[in-house]
């Protein structure tokens, strides 16, 4: 059953309201003030608040800024029921995140109107968060253990071939086993470092810290050519690298930026077909470094941009793909950590531009 808790002062009011709330078939709870109807909202979590505005001890405004800074209670649909409807009133509830404004005395088919609206958009905001929940479970199930079961059955398979065949294999063989474990395990080792740094990041986020600072600046443009390089020469595509690179010491730890450059770099290779160009630009722009990064490959489509997030993957039972969809997110998180954004541009088919631009 919908609860509404009602904050109204005026015992008449208030007792009317519950009285026709409930014959609509709402649960109804409520409050003779304020402080208690926060108290209450607390405890009970309703599912939609209807509050005066002039009460004691608490007053309207109050009780929303409160409720607004409490998570549980923050997406609440919040309406005022009061007399007071003049444009400077109406326009400080709403900024401080008042979803309607009703004037006493007010109509049975008004009030149940407004809430049924209200409901209605709340419900449409649920279900969307659902169905992205629904993705993202969707995406864990398919990609995660697919990535971790494929790294460890390679160590495990080629440590066993070497196990059975140890009297038998010659040096240059067993490097070759040997290589093949290690590149397993650097996927492996890859995989769980990037969910580990991205969880640890969510949860400063979830605390409160948004930005990081640096004491010590990095040389840019070393850390990408390398990168750049290192990449190119592990797909067989030097020729198709492309380096314009400005010298930059950048505010930005050298680990953090490395993991940045080193995502973002990897899909551009990984989406792109050998013999077409990747060309990595960076300079200085109205007080900000800028980094771009352009691939000729697979791209994307405007939907799959908006989708983009942790362990989200596009169009995997078509293509065959390494990764569960955190590169691009986390070097975005990171990105936004130290004041910058990047902006995506991508058409399907023809190819991806990244732009990362962070305060200098």
């Amino acid at each position: 059953m919908t609860c509404i808790l009602v904050i109204e002062d005026e015992d008449l009011i208030r007792e009317s309201l519950e009285d026709l709330l409930s014959l609509e078939g709402f649960e109804v709870i409520t409050a003779e003030n304020g402080e208690r109807g926060v108290n209450l909202a607390s405890q009970k979590h309703p599912d939609l608040i209807l509050c005066d505005v002039m009460m004691p001890i608490l007053n309207g405004y109050e009780v929303l800024e409160q409720l607004r800074q409490d998570k549980a209670l923050s997406t609440v649909p919040f309406l005022f029921l009061t007399s007071m409807m003049d444009r400077r009133s109406t326009r400080k509830g709403m900024a401080l995140g008042a979803d309607d404004y009703l004037e006493k005395p007010c109509t049975k088919d008004e009030l149940l109107e407004a809430i049924a609206v209200r409901l209605g958009k709340q419900q449409a905001i649920d279900q969307r968060i659902e169905e992205k929940m629904e993705s993202l479970r969707t995406s864990i199930t398919l990609s995660l253990p697919h990535e971790l079961q494929t790294p460890l059955s390679g160590i495990m398979g080629l440590s066993e071939l070497m196990m059975m065949q140890s009297e038998e294999l010659l040096p240059y063989e067993v490097y070759e086993y040997a290589d093949g474990i290690h590149q397993s395990a650097k996927r492996l080792y890859r995989l769980i470092q990037n969910y580990l740094l991205y969880s640890r990041l969510m949860v400063m986020r979830s605390q409160g810290q948004t930005l990081f600072t640096s004491t010590y600046p990095c040389n840019s443009q070393m850390i990408i050519s390398n990168l750049g390089d290192r990449k190119a020469r592990s797909c067989d595509r030097l020729d198709d690298l492309e380096l314009n690179l400005a010298k930059i010491d950048l505010a930005v730890s050298s680990e953090d930026l490395t993991k940045i450059a080193e995502e973002l770099i990897d899909n551009a290779f990984k989406y792109s077909p050998q013999g077409s160009k990747v060309a990595i630009n960076s300079h200085v722009s109205d007080n900000a470094w800028i980094l771009t990064i352009q691939d000729h490959g697979r791209g994307m489509n405007a939907q799959q941009i908006a989708n983009i997030g942790a362990f989200i993957q596009f169009e995997r039972q078509f293509y065959e793909q390494q990764g569960i969809g955190l590169g691009l997110s986390l070097a975005k998180t990171l990105v936004e950590f130290y004041g910058g954004k990047i902006d995506i541009q991508s058409q399907e088919n023809v190819g991806t531009k990244l732009c990362i631009s962070i305060p200098f």
